[in-house]
């Protein structure tokens, strides 16, 4: 394209400040594009190169993960007191379509001294976060306990955590309010892609590792998940994670959610 003498692409003024405002908001190009709000006079292949050419923001641009060498073996986690995730596909045969089943975790803040628990409904990819006092499982299975009091019983199904040793309560949980609680392989981050990769937007976001929760409360943990949640995503088909959400929700879950 350069040999051939073709001339470089320039944006309309008003398509090149609608696409600063979505940027600031967290979309990205493919986003811009393919939400179609505004016709932008180029393609997507395009627009991702002005990004790397920093026109705009390139820190809105889709993260690359670090792949470990071949050969890794993970030496951490231990599988000794939970239920297996192989168990899911037997009590959930139709675990891909269902609405209502989660995946968990928690990010650590600076020092390993605070954490937030995180968690992703598979479906609508909507996520939800949780400040709890401290690491300890008795402060996350309190903060768990709370928000499960504050919900709709049974609007989730199940949820499925990595092997941390935080989440050892999960029995209480379990039986108090109804859920399934799975657990992943150890050193298997791949059977919660969907938590792994929603962990990273939310470090990107506003809650990095040099951060310490304690000094955050609960609304600001909130307002981090609130941004990604109103972000169109291509994987469902441009659509927001709370709109898909939403969707899901009949009038009297709606009203109780209120």
């Amino acid at each position: 394209k350069q040999r051939c003498g073709r001339r470089k692409v320039v944006l309309p003024e008003e398509q090149q400040v609608y696409i600063t405002e979505k940027v600031a908001q967290g979309w990205t190009p493919d986003v811009i594009i393919g939400r179609k709000e505004m016709p932008i006079a180029c393609s997507m292949r395009t627009l991702y190169r002005r990004f790397k050419e920093k026109m705009f923001d390139e820190t809105t641009l889709p993260m690359k993960g670090n792949r470990k060498p071949n050969g890794h073996q993970e030496r951490r986690g231990k599988q000794a007191f939970k239920r297996n995730i192989a168990e899911r596909e037997t009590d959930y045969p139709a675990f891909k379509e269902e609405f209502g089943h989660i995946e968990g975790d928690t990010i650590v803040g600076v020092h390993h001294k605070s954490a937030v628990i995180t968690l992703v409904e598979r479906l609508s990819k909507v996520i939800i976060t949780l400040k709890p006092d401290g690491r300890k499982a008795s402060d996350i299975e309190h903060t768990m306990k709370k928000w499960f009091e504050a919900i709709p019983r049974h609007l989730f199904k199940s949820i499925t955590f990595d092997c941390g040793k935080e989440f050892s309560n999960w029995k209480a949980l379990c039986n108090q309010h109804d859920i399934a609680i799975y657990f992943a392989d150890p050193g298997t981050p791949s059977q919660r892609a969907l938590n792994e990769n929603s962990n990273g937007l939310l470090r990107k976001d506003g809650l990095p590792k040099e951060m310490d929760f304690n000094q955050v409360d609960q609304a600001f943990i909130s307002s981090v998940a609130n941004k990604r949640n109103k972000i169109p995503r291509k994987s469902l088909d441009y659509q927001t994670p709370l709109e898909v959400f939403l969707s899901y929700l009949d009038e009297s879950t709606l009203s109780s959610l209120n």
